[in-house]
C-alpha cells in the first residue's frame, strides 16, 4: 500500500483519496436542495403557461424545473395537487399585486383610477398571465373541487374595493376586471383604455 496512503488513513477507491475523482458539483448540490419543491411549482406554471393544463407532465416539469423525474411525486402526491398548489401561487401573486393598487387610492375617484390602471398598466401587460388565468378557469370549470380557488380569489379582488364602493357595485366591478381580461385574451384588438374608463364610471355612478 502506498506509504502516504497509509498516513493519511485514507484507503484507495474512498472519498478524497489519490486516484478517486471527486464528485461532480451539480451531484453534490442537489442532495442539498432547499428550494426544489419551490422550483418545481415555478416549473409547472411556466409549462402551463406553453401548453395549458391538458399538456402538463411530470416528466415535462421535471425537465423545466432540472430535478429528477422522482421528485414530482416525492413532494406531491398526484398531479392535481401539483396543480393545486402551483394555482394557489399564482392566484395569490396576482392578488396580491391587485391589492396593492387599492392600498394608495384615499376616495372613490383614485380607487376608479386604480380599476382603470390594474387592468391596463397591469393585468393586460403579461401574455403569460392573461394564458394562466383562462387556464385556471377552465380547470376550474371542469373540476368543482377548483372553484375553491376561483372563489378565494374573487373574494380578495372585492375585499380590496369594499372600502370605497358598496357591496353590488364591488361585485360588479370585479366582475368588469375579469371579463375584460377574458376578452384580452380572446380577442385580437386590446380594449381601450377610454373605453375602460367610461364602463368603470358607470358601474359606480349609482
Amino acid at each position: 500500500m502506498d506509504a502516504d496512503a497509509t498516513s493519511s488513513g485514507a484507503t484507495p477507491g474512498s472519498p478524497g483519496s489519490p486516484g478517486t475523482p471527486a464528485a461532480p458539483a451539480t451531484a453534490r448540490s442537489r442532495r442539498f436542495d432547499p428550494d426544489r419543491r419551490a422550483r418545481i411549482i415555478d416549473a409547472a406554471l411556466d409549462v402551463i403557461a406553453e401548453v395549458g393544463v391538458a399538456g402538463v407532465s411530470h416528466r415535462k416539469v421535471a425537465a423545466r424545473a432540472d430535478v429528477p423525474l422522482g421528485s414530482m411525486t416525492y413532494h406531491f402526491d398526484d398531479m392535481d395537487q401539483l396543480l393545486r398548489v402551483s394555482f394557489e401561487k399564482f392566484a395569490d401573486t396576482i392578488a396580491t399585486r391587485y391589492e396593492q393598487w387599492f392600498r394608495q387610492a384615499t376616495n372613490a375617484d383614485e380607487a376608479r383610477a386604480a380599476v382603470v390602471g390594474l387592468i391596463h398598466a397591469d393585468l393586460l401587460d403579461s401574455q403569460r398571465e392573461l394564458v394562466l388565468t383562462t387556464e385556471l378557469y377552465t380547470l376550474a370549470a371542469r373540476k368543482p373541487e377548483f372553484r375553491t380557488l376561483t372563489c378565494d380569489w374573487m373574494a380578495r379582488s372585492r375585499r380590496a374595493l369594499r372600502p370605497f364602493f358598496d357591496e353590488p357595485t364591488t361585485h360588479l366591478l370585479d366582475a368588469l376586471i375579469e371579463g375584460l381580461f377574458i376578452h384580452a385574451a380572446l380577442d385580437t384588438t386590446p380594449p381601450e383604455r377610454a373605453r375602460t374608463a367610461e364602463a368603470v364610471r358607470r358601474i359606480t355612478s349609482g
